[in-house]
């Protein structure tokens, strides 16, 4: 594996460098050369003993995931990894990625470039694409002033499993009531929107959802007149993002596709977010990462959603 790093490292070489900011504003990656830190771990325990890393971990985050050495800064390395053993022969694979470099997708094609290359393939299937001149520098925006303050919130982290007969049943609800068919990321998070207003018992007149498409229909035509990007992080707004798609299933360094893929940063808590994962073999269906309300509200929130499950 770590060969495969080290091999994939020479097509996207800019991920070997650091990210610099040689003037306020102006961030960049310098393309130093330098490599991607990689950890090399053992546990003294099997994956069972810890029960395959299910919620809640009996293993500290802190343990699966990749330090960065004394000499660096963490906000300047772009990729981290650390492979975990365990007595058993399996293994974990912990990575942090820097979002100013990578997406979910962009950093899931360079974990499968590691992996084919880690398997023996010459170069990766997908080549990178560094035209960077392409793209010219977008018009720096006007000073808006201090930056915004956040409110940290003191989510509960929950994992819900919907399996593929209730997002059916769900679904057949939906085209029976409207005529329309849905997709499977619709009637989910429609769900999940739906118990956490019960869970939180809202008032009847509350407006549970912000009127997206509308207000970005208003700012195609000219029409907004608050700042499109400025979105309100408070305990309302929620982000949903789909996982299962993304590539982490398909990555294989020589031992076969993860048996599980999940993520590890619960420790962002200025905006409740969703999650959708796969559910580790044989299961089927959709499993949720839920960060979705706080203490007061979680019970009722997991009763809401075990109607659906």
């Amino acid at each position: 594996m770590r060969d495969g790093f080290a091999r994939a490292l020479v097509p996207y070489y800019p991920v070997a460098g650091r990210i610099a900011e040689p003037a306020p504003g102006n961030v960049l990656v310098d393309c130093t050369g330098e490599g991607v830190w990689f950890v090399e771990a053992t546990a003294s325990c099997a994956l069972a003993d810890v029960n395959n890393l299910e919620r809640p971990l009996l293993i500290a985050k802190e343990h699966l995931l990749p330090r960065p050495p004394p000499e660096e800064k963490l906000e300047d390395l772009i990729l981290m990894a650390q492979v975990t053993k365990f007595t058993c022969g399996g293994f974990a694979v912990g990575i942090c990625f820097s979002h100013l470099v990578f997406d979910g997708q962009g950093a899931a094609q360079f974990l499968k470039a590691a992996g084919e290359m880690a398997r023996g393939a010459p170069a990766p299937s997908v080549a990178p694409v560094w035209d960077r001149d392409a793209i010219p520098d977008p018009p720096k925006p006007p000073p808006r002033g201090p930056p915004p303050s956040f409110t940290a919130f003191n989510f509960v982290t929950q994992v819900v499993e919907i399996s593929p007969e209730s997002i059916a049943r769900i679904k057949e609800d939906f085209r029976a009531s409207t005529g329309e068919a849905c997709s499977t990321f619709d009637a989910v998070t429609a769900v999940v929107f739906k118990c956490r207003a019960v869970a939180m018992a809202l008032p009847d007149d509350a407006e549970a959802k912000e009127a997206l498409a509308v207000r970005f229909t208003d700012w195609l035509r000219g029409g907004a007149k608050d700042d499109h990007y400025n979105v309100p992080l408070d305990y309302g707004t929620v982000t949903v993002s789909d996982w299962s798609r993304v590539g982490f299933n398909e990555v294989d360094y020589g031992f076969g596709e993860p048996g599980d893929v999940f993520t590890l940063n619960d420790d962002v808590n200025i905006v409740a977010s969703v999650i959708y994962l796969r559910p580790p073999a044989p299961k089927r269906g959709i499993r949720l990462m839920l960060r979705c309300v706080e203490e007061p509200h979680a019970a009722a929130f997991a009763d809401e959603l075990a109607k659906f499950a």
